[in-house]
C-alpha cells in the first residue's frame, strides 16, 4: 500500500556554508523534510533516545528492524512483547506527534538469523502489520512480506521510502567453518535476499518513481561485507544486481538506511554509471550497543564507527539537492555526521 502524506507549508531556510560543524548541526534549520530511524529496541532495557527522536522534530519514525526481541514462533508471546512495547511512554509520543512506518530483522521475525525457513512467518507478519497499524483491509495483509511503498509530498518536492523485507524471502546462508567469523559469502549467484516477486516490485517503484530523493530501508548492511555476520555481502550477486537497479532505473537521490549490527557508521561506494556515491548509513542500536567495540574491516566505511546508543537523522534540502545525515545519542550529541550533495 502507498501511504501518501501532504506536509505543506514548509519554509526554506538558506544558510552559508557547505560544511557544519558538529556542534552547530542541530542549531541549523536547513530542511524541507526529516527521518529519524532506529534499530535493536528491547522493551525491558529503558530507552533514553525517545525524548531526544521528538527534539529532533522529525516527519516520520522509521524502524529499522528489532523493533522487540521476541525469538519466538508463539504468537501470543509476540503479540505480548509488541504490546509492551507500544506501552512505552517515550514511544508512545513519538507514536502520537509522528507517523511510523518501518520493516522487521530476525528477532522480531522470529527466529534468529532466520529466512524463508521459518514456519511461522506467515503469521508474525500479521503480528507485525497490528503493531504498526497497518489496515486489516490494506493489501500488505494478503501479500507475503512487509515491503511497502511510502511516499511523501512537500510543497518543494518527494520523498520516496522504499521498505524493504530482507526475511521473509531470504533463503539459507553459509556458515564460516573455515575463520573465526559466523558466516561467509555464498557461492556467486546462489540464492536470494529479496525473492523473486520482492525484485519485481521494487523494480517497478525505483524505475517508477519521480522523487527527489528515493530511501531504501534494509535491515541489514548493504555495503559493509567483511564483518561475518549478516549483511548483503552474503550473497554478492544480490548486490550487484541493486547496484545495477538503481543505475538502471534513474531514480535520483537513492541511499540505504540499514541496521542490525549495534554499531551506527556510514558506508560509501561510487558505482559505475551512478552521479553520486552509494551511501549506507547504518544506525543501531537504540537500547543496546556494541559497547565492546573494538574494531573490523569495512573498506567502504566513511568517519568513524559510533558503539554506544543512538538514532539516525536524514534531513533533505530539495533546492540544493543535499542531504545530512546525523548520528545522535542521549542528549542530542551529534556522534557523526555526513552530507551528500545529489
Amino acid at each position: 500500500m502507498r501511504k501518501i502524506i501532504l506536509l505543506l507549508g514548509f519554509f526554506l531556510l538558506t544558510f552559508g556554508c557547505k560544511s557544519i560543524k558538529p556542534d552547530k548541526v542541530n542549531d541549523v534549520d536547513v530542511t524541507d523534510f526529516t527521518i529519524a530511524f532506529g534499530s535493536c529496541n528491547k522493551n525491558t532495557i529503558d530507552n533514553l533516545l525517545w525524548d531526544d527522536v521528538l527534539s529532533a522534530n522529525p516527519d516520520v519514525w522509521i524502524w529499522g528492524g528489532d523493533i522487540v526481541y521476541a525469538d519466538t514462533d508463539d504468537m501470543s508471546k509476540l503479540k505480548a512483547t509488541y504490546d509492551a512495547q507500544n506501552k512505552v511512554a517515550g514511544y508512545k509520543q513519538v507514536k502520537n506527534k509522528m507517523p511510523v512506518i518501518g520493516t522487521w530483522d530476525d528477532h522480531d521475525y522470529g527466529l534468529n538469523d532466520g529466512g524463508v525457513e521459518f514456519a511461522a512467518k506467515k503469521q508474525s507478519q500479521q503480528q507485525f502489520l497490528d503493531f504498526m497499524d497497518v489496515s486489516q483491509e490494506s493489501p500488505r495483509r494478503k501479500q507475503e512480506g512487509v515491503y511497502t511503498t511510502h511516499d511523501y509530498i512537500l510543497k518543494n518536492g518527494t520523498v520516496r521510502v522504499l521498505v524493504l523485507d530482507t526475511r521473509y524471502f531470504r533463503t539459507a546462508i553459509t556458515p564460516d567453518n573455515e575463520t573465526e567469523k559466523r558466516l561467509k559469502p555464498n557461492t556467486y549467484g546462489d540464492g536470494t535476499v529479496l525473492g523473486k516477486q520482492q525484485w519485481q516490485w521494487l523494480r517497478k517503484e525505483l524505475t517508477t518513481s519521480t522523487a527527489d530523493f528515493n530511501v531504501l530501508v534494509s535491515s541489514i548492511q548493504f555495503l559493509s561485507n567483511e564483518h561475518g555476520f549478516e549483511c548483503w555481502g552474503n550473497f554478492p550477486h544480490e548486490v550487484d544486481r541493486l547496484k545495477k537497479l538503481v543505475t538502471d532505473s534513474n531514480a535520483k537521490g537513492v541511499m540505504i538506511l540499514s541496521g542490525d549490527r549495534h554499531i551506527s557508521e556510514f558506508s560509501s561506494v561510487e558505482v559505475e554509471g551512478l552521479k553520486y556515491p552509494l551511501i549506507d548509513f547504518t544506525s543501531s542500536g537504540l537500547t543496546h550497543a556494541y559497547s565492546k567495540f573494538e574494531g573490523e574491516a569495512n573498506p567502504f566505511r566513511v568517519g568513524e564507527v559510533v558503539s554506544t546508543e543512538s538514532f539516525g537523522i536524514v534531513k533533505f534540502n530539495f533546492e540544493k539537492k543535499q542531504v545530512f545525515f546525523e548520528m545522535l545519542s542521549d542528549g542530542g550529541k551529534v556522534l557523526g555526521e555526513l552530507q551528500q550533495d545529489y
